[in-house]
């Protein structure tokens, strides 16, 4: 681990139910430094499986569960599989394009996606206030990969992209659409990732326990960090 990583001061969140393990309970080390959060530091934070939720800057610190494994993929050695060849083939039609700013009317598509995906998850009931809260950040400059079949937008994953490497922090769409949208959205970001010569796209947290999460393995080569190296 980086020498600065080992000193940075962290609080720690209270114990709460785990959101993906049943009966296991869940807590997070949370950067304290201001000087910590900005694009270049929190590149180096990534690198050493942290992840952000807007302005917070977080990471796994849970009493007696390591189930959670810091995913990243190889842009330039990325291959995609049988299934993805086929799925980017289906989505011909479709189309994905950047933007900087959030728009309040994403926020309908986003409900449609937590009532009928994640019911039963942190998320929801969806409220307004919280997803704005969630889905901006003040220290680190946004983008929002928009998916859009014709003129109808169907999905928005939001993209922190940094110098060397992009990281897929969050995406909803469509729930009734009839194809993937959330491997779909990666593909894309891994097109945007090889378009401007970044080196690796994060994926988030891996739990190989929880299925809704086992999409991220399907991206390879990828590597996970496991006792703080990583390996793959």
């Amino acid at each position: 681990m980086n020498m600065a990583v080992q000193q940075i001061r962290i609080g720690l969140s209270r114990k709460q139910d785990c959101s993906y393990l049943p009966g296991r309970e869940e807590r997070v080390a949370i950067v304290l430094e201001k000087e910590l959060h900005c694009d270049s530091n929190y590149e180096m934070l990534l690198a050493n499986g942290f992840r952000r939720s807007g302005d917070a800057i977080y990471k796994p610190q849970c009493d007696h569960c390591l189930a959670c494994d810091a995913l990243r993929v190889k842009v330039a050695e990325f291959h995609p599989s049988k299934s993805q060849k086929r799925l980017r083939s289906k989505a011909r039609h479709l189309r994905w394009e950047i933007s900087t700013e959030l728009h309040s009317d994403w926020f309908e598509l986003y409900s449609r996606y937590i009532e009928h995906r994640h019911s039963s998850g942190s998320m929801y009931p969806p409220r307004e206030r919280e997803f704005f809260d969630f889905a901006q950040c003040s220290w680190l400059s946004m983008h929002y990969l928009n998916v859009f079949d014709g003129d109808t937008l169907i999905g928005v994953a939001i993209t922190d992209v940094l110098e060397d490497s992009a990281s897929a922090f969050y995406t909803f769409y469509d729930p009734d659409y009839p194809l993937s949208l959330g491997t779909y959205a990666v593909l894309c970001q891994l097109d945007f990732c090889q378009q401007y010569n970044k080196q690796w796209l994060y994926l988030g947290y891996q739990i190989d326990d929880c299925a809704a999460m086992n999409y991220k393995t399907r991206f390879r080569p990828h590597q996970r960090l496991v006792n703080q190296r990583w390996q793959g």
